[in-house]
């Protein structure tokens, strides 16, 4: 995808004219894009469920409330030539234990909550043959620890970008855009854990990823797959193509991270450190000897 600036995107006037619906729009990614796109010379709201100026006060997983916020903007926009995605929510668990209210708070904002809202602005959006942007994760294909919740959704919200592209791809763009690691609040329970994901994935920030979701939005064809940088598009492509030499890299880093005690004090990685710090029981040589641990 061309690596347009802001000057490039209003001296062709991208945006001019163009109504924009951005789902949450308090977050750091949302703010900032409701901001470019203004500047860009768009018309667009946010919905959120915290209010704001701009913005419809909506709970993406409450299906009247999601009815009522996108009739309301498309009303106040007059149509809907684009919808951009990324309320979302980043939980911490043990993919071992049995799902709990985070995993199902993942599954509910993280996938739901874009199907709930893309259905409900679907017919303002094909009368004007226009775009969704969903933005997933790198983490959709860069497996790590304590992140399942949020990786199994955002694996799920590719699929679900990629059934709308085949069923509605005639009158509809759709493009998932794939950042990397981007310090903002929604790693706030990863940190409070202890578990945060620092230095495992590409390091990005805001900026990234809002011009590469604007971008995408300018193109004259929606691009299909998308990551925020050059590192992130090459870790996406590793994900895709060699899935089984990305996790061999992983589980060495993260072996090394246990080893120098990354995790240590974080009651969610006890288990992990278990693991990693001793090999499965053996017998000893002797026969009826007695098993012994080895370290590994």
């Amino acid at each position: 995808m061309p690596r347009e600036t802001l000057r490039s995107l209003a001296a062709r006037s991208a945006y001019a004219g163009r109504a924009v619906i951005v789902t949450g729009a308090a977050g750091a990614f949302g703010s900032a894009t409701l901001r470019v796109l203004r500047f860009l010379g768009a018309d667009a709201i946010g919905i959120d469920r915290v209010p704001g100026a701009g913005v419809v006060t909506c709970d993406v997983t409450d299906d009247e409330q999601v009815r009522a916020a996108v009739t309301e903007a498309v009303a106040r926009l007059g149509r809907l030539d684009t919808l951009i995605h990324y309320a979302g929510v980043g939980p911490v668990t043990d993919v071992g234990q049995s799902p709990d209210a985070e995993v199902r708070e993942a599954l509910e904002v993280n996938l739901l909550g874009t199907w709930r809202v893309t259905a409900a602005a679907l017919p303002a959006l094909l009368d004007a043959r226009g775009r969704v942007i969903v933005t997933a994760s790198l983490l959709a294909g860069v497996t790590m620890p304590f992140s399942a919740a949020y990786t199994v959704s955002k694996r799920a919200l590719t699929a679900y970008a990629d059934v709308l592209r085949m069923e509605y791809g005639t009158h509809l763009g759709v493009t998932t855009v794939y950042p990397g690691y981007v310090d903002t609040a929604i790693h706030d329970r990863s940190r409070a854990a202890r578990v945060a994901l620092e230095g495992l994935v590409p390091a990005e920030s805001v900026r990234d990823t809002v011009l590469t979701v604007v971008r995408a939005g300018a193109e004259r064809s929606a691009p299909r797959d998308v990551a925020s940088t050059r590192a992130g598009m090459a870790a996406l492509r590793l994900a895709r193509h060699a899935p089984g030499l990305l996790d061999r890299g992983l589980a060495a880093r993260l072996r090394h991270l246990v080893r120098t005690q990354e995790f240590e004090g974080a009651d969610l990685a006890v288990g992990l450190r278990q693991r990693h710090s001793l090999m499965p029981t053996r017998l000893a040589g002797s026969a009826g000897g007695a098993p012994r641990i080895c370290e590994q």
